[in-house]
C-alpha cells in the first residue's frame, strides 16, 4: 500500500497557485487512475484506488500547510503505513520553478508543511 500526500492549502484563493502543487499533482494522478478524492477523513480529502494492482490512498490534508503533519500522522496511524510507503508531493521554493527533486530523506529546508510532518512523525 502507498499513501501519497499532496500538500497545499484548502480554499479557492490558493487553488491554482504554485504553493498548491501537491494538490494539483494529486488531481492529475486521480484523473489518470480514476480515483475520486472526495471523502473527508482524518482532516484530509482522500481517495482510495489501485495502481498496477497496488492499493493507493491519495490524500490532500485540509489543515493548511503549516499543520499538515497533524493529518499525515493520523493517516499513517490509520492505514498502518510504513515509512517506505509514504510519498509526499509539495512545492519547494528553494528549487527553481519546473525542477523536480526526489529523495528518500533529508531536512524540511524552509518548507513549513514538511517541517510539520517531520515533527509529527
Amino acid at each position: 500500500m502507498y499513501l501519497v500526500i499532496g500538500l497545499g492549502n484548502p480554499g479557492r484563493e490558493y487553488e491554482r497557485t504554485r504553493h498548491n502543487m501537491g494538490f494539483l499533482t494529486l488531481d492529475l494522478l486521480a484523473n489518470k487512475f480514476d480515483i475520486d478524492i472526495a471523502k473527508s477523513f482524518k482532516h484530509a480529502l482522500i481517495g482510495e484506488g489501485r495502481v498496477n494492482n497496488q492499493k493507493v490512498v491519495l490524500a490532500k490534508p485540509q489543515t493548511f500547510m503549516n499543520l499538515s503533519g497533524n493529518s499525515v500522522s493520523e493517516l499513517i496511524s490509520w492505514y498502518k503505513c510504513e515509512p517506505n510507503e509514504l510519498i509526499v508531493i509539495y512545492d519547494d521554493v528553494d528549487l527553481p520553478l519546473g525542477n523536480i527533486r526526489i529523495r528518500e530523506r533529508g531536512s524540511p529546508g524552509s518548507h513549513h508543511g514538511m517541517r510539520s510532518i517531520i515533527y509529527q512523525l
